[in-house]
């Protein structure tokens, strides 16, 4: 009987010419996250959506029977947070969502500017088809959420194609720089888009950006990304 099994599987093989490795691109692959992620980017959600207040004392005896995890996993999120610039840990009252006035956001977005502006030149000839191709997937993905009124889902996209042009780049120093600011800047920018003409702004914004991203024209692009910081900071100014 073995015998049988190991002839069949033999001419199984060699009937068969595709390599043992071939496997699903990762891509499809069931993403598996620890406790600790989940806990983070269930944390980071309430913050960008409004659900913790900025400024807001952060009560950890309810926080974590509301998530259902213990203190100490609770803990080690906010300390992640506040690695990220989303709270601050105060000695006297615990972690605080953080608050920013509009000279700390103009400072950020003007960062952003320079960052997002030179990666932008120097990716549009450094990137790939595919790394491009995904870009404007991402994009196309982002305009069905606007369409939909999905605004976080479509705020969580909008960030990740700033992020994912930044690494056109190819410069992982660039893109250290970037996620420190960008992470800072999470719900500022979540609540710029609150009235539908600034939600419509920051869509045309992105038009601009996929359509030069499209014909690699790098300076376009960039002018396309600093006018949006631009834009960002006006649409921001009457929340702060």
């Amino acid at each position: 009987m073995q015998h049988n099994l190991r002839a069949a599987s033999a001419r199984s093989a060699r009937e068969d010419p595709r390599p043992v490795t071939d496997i699903s691109p990762p891509e499809h692959l069931i993403q598996r996250r620890t406790l600790h992620e989940e806990v983070v980017t269930r944390l980071r959600d309430m913050i960008i959506d409004g659900t913790l207040e900025t400024g807001s004392r952060i009560n950890e005896s309810e926080l974590g029977p509301r998530l259902g995890v213990s203190r100490t996993p609770l803990r080690e999120a906010l300390r992640t947070l506040a690695s990220e610039g989303l709270i601050e840990l105060v000695r006297s009252k615990g972690a605080v969502v953080r608050r920013f006035g509009i000279e700390d956001v103009a400072e950020m977005l003007e960062s952003l500017k320079a960052i997002e502006g030179f990666a932008a030149r120097v990716g549009a000839t450094r990137a790939g088809e595919a790394e491009i191709a995904a870009i404007i997937a991402r994009h196309d993905e982002m305009v069905r959420c606007y369409e939909g009124r999905e605004r976080l889902a479509y705020y969580k996209l909008n960030q990740s194609i700033h992020t994912a042009i930044v690494a056109l780049a190819h410069n992982a120093s660039l893109a250290e720089l970037h996620a420190l600011v960008q992470g800072r800047l999470k719900r500022i920018r979540y609540i710029g888009n609150h009235a539908p003409e600034k939600w419509a702004g920051a869509m045309a914004d992105h038009e601009r950006m996929a359509d030069a991203l499209k014909r690699r024209d790098g300076d376009a692009l960039a002018r396309a990304l600093e006018d949006h910081m631009d834009n960002t900071l006006a649409r921001v100014r009457d929340v702060l």
